[in-house]
């Protein structure tokens, strides 16, 4: 089985040590790279090609927000981990294309499980964290309006797995609320995200509340 490949980018020598330290000893994970700031995190996934990025936020010269936004259209997945847990670094981080966000402070199997599943194709924000976010669409519910043409494409089907997807159930958890094969709602899934040009299922979560077509609760 071929290891998942992973930078860290994070301007504190001890924090890389920590989470090299983490992950090394797992057979399927690889460190292949580091950096202590925006720009070499940059040129550190050009040059080692990761499937996953564990990203810091506050860094010198470019933070992780910007360097996420510049890793958008590369085939390489971010996972945010950080000390800081306010708001908008978690709304910009995503935003930007992050396909998870983790506090530091998470249990070190936590951290490894957070890369597999990322390395996966599957979004991943801490559960603190995604309390929260839920709170703020409550808060900030967009006025009505006129749907994007991208989510008019959507059939009745898929427009009931994404607001699923937006509630954070699990294929096996939508398959079983609709009576649908789990291999059967991760096509559905695939095909509303690449209609909406969408990247994973946490973009997808931001999208159908920012477009109302999600409600907490």
């Amino acid at each position: 089985m071929t290891p998942i490949r992973v930078v860290l980018v994070d301007d504190q020598a001890v924090a890389r040590n920590g989470l090299r330290a983490i992950l090394d000893p797992e057979p399927d994970i690889e460190v292949v790279d580091e950096a202590g700031d925006g720009p070499s995190g940059l040129a550190a996934v050009r040059r080692s090609a990761p499937d996953v990025v564990l990203m810091d936020v506050r860094m010198p010269t470019m933070d992780g927000i910007e360097a996420t936004r510049q890793l958008a259209d590369d085939p390489v997945d971010v996972l945010v981990v950080t000390t800081f847990d306010r708001d908008e670094y978690v709304f910009a981080a995503l935003r930007e294309g992050a396909a998870g966000f983790l506090l530091k402070d998470a249990a070190p199997d936590e951290i490894v499980q957070a890369v597999r599943t990322v390395a996966a194709g599957n979004g991943l924000v801490a559960p603190a964290v995604t309390r929260r976010l839920i709170a703020e669409f409550a808060r900030a519910q967009p006025p009505p309006g006129e749907e994007p043409a991208a989510v008019q494409q959507l059939t009745d089907r898929e427009r009931e797995i994404l607001e699923c997807v937006a509630r954070g159930w699990t294929n096996a958890e939508i398959g079983g609320h609709l009576f649908l094969e789990e291999t059967t709602v991760k096509t559905h899934v695939r095909n509303l995200l690449g209609k909406l040009g969408l990247r994973d299922r946490v973009q997808a979560v931001v999208y159908a509340f920012e477009h109302g077509l999600a409600r907490p609760g």
